[in-house]
């Protein structure tokens, strides 16, 4: 009987850089050197995309759009993408190498499916030239899928697309889409699960959405750490998610509960 062989973990923000902050200070900086002030939900917002593709969409917003307009007088262009992009792409590559930190019980949690027989996958809104710094410093730190790829390898066509799912699943000779399972942090990582006809899984703590660094979140009281899961947890399944999880560590258990569902006949998505 069938039961799940792969999993594909986002990168920042669900296997390293707790809160997914590496982007989001570039984002806020590249906008600012251009004169407009971005608000950190707005950065946060299209989390997950290809970087280009969130430049875009952050321009795309009613309020930034408007703020574009009266600061230049015009709307935005693809040459302002492209020189967005182009001040993005250096000030991320200078400082990658200090957010490769996995994410607590990420490595544990690898051993533990790697000891089941299953093979690790991962997808990213990073390009190839990120990734390489990244996948590097997590190697360092005990973290490496046996699989990354970017969306320089499927013609820039970056989540919610599903194509880098489709590609692990034929590296990896996963055996159906039914039988993996996506873990991310962010609208987009759930979109990319559901268009691919995986099993989505969103992780609360750590995560873009939830959007704390580690000691912002260690620092929350009890009853408001619950509450940031909760709100967190919740968002995913709005998103459409199948599933959520508050860390990695509950990972293997889910897994266990997907494959009693497999046995049934249910498969993903199933809302």
């Amino acid at each position: 009987m069938k039961q799940v062989d792969g999993v594909i973990l986002d990168w920042a923000g669900t296997a390293v850089d707790f809160g997914c902050f590496a982007p989001v200070q570039v984002f806020l900086q590249i906008f600012k050197t251009a004169g407009i002030d971005v608000t950190m939900a707005e950065a946060r917002a299209p989390m997950g995309m290809l970087k280009r593709d969130h430049i875009k969409t952050m321009l795309q917003m009613p309020r930034i759009e408007k703020k574009w307009q009266e600061k230049k007088g015009r709307c935005f262009c693809e040459q302002d993408i492209d020189e967005l992009y182009a001040s993005f792409e250096p000030a991320l590559l200078a400082s990658l190498t200090e957010y490769t930190q996995p994410l607590p019980e990420v490595v544990t949690t690898m051993k533990i499916l790697r000891g089941r027989g299953l093979k690790i996958g991962s997808t990213t809104g990073y390009t190839d030239v990120m990734m390489r710094i990244v996948a590097a410093g997590a190697k360092d730190k005990g973290y490496e899928p046996d699989f990354w790829i970017t969306p320089d390898s499927t013609q820039c066509y970056g989540r919610p697309y599903p194509y880098m799912i489709f590609r692990n699943i034929e590296v990896l000779r996963l055996s159906s889409p039914w039988t993996v399972v996506k873990v991310g942090d962010t609208a987009a990582d759930i979109k990319e699960g559901i268009q691919a006809g995986v099993w989505s899984v969103g992780v609360a703590v750590g995560s873009s959405q939830m959007g704390l660094n580690q000691s912002e979140f260690e620092g929350l009281s009890a009853a408001d750490k619950t509450q940031a899961i909760v709100n967190t947890e919740q968002a995913f399944l709005d998103y459409g998610a199948d599933f959520t999880i508050r860390t990695m560590q509950e990972l293997p258990a889910l897994i266990d509960r997907i494959n009693t569902l497999i046995r049934q006949g249910k498969r993903p998505n199933a809302h």
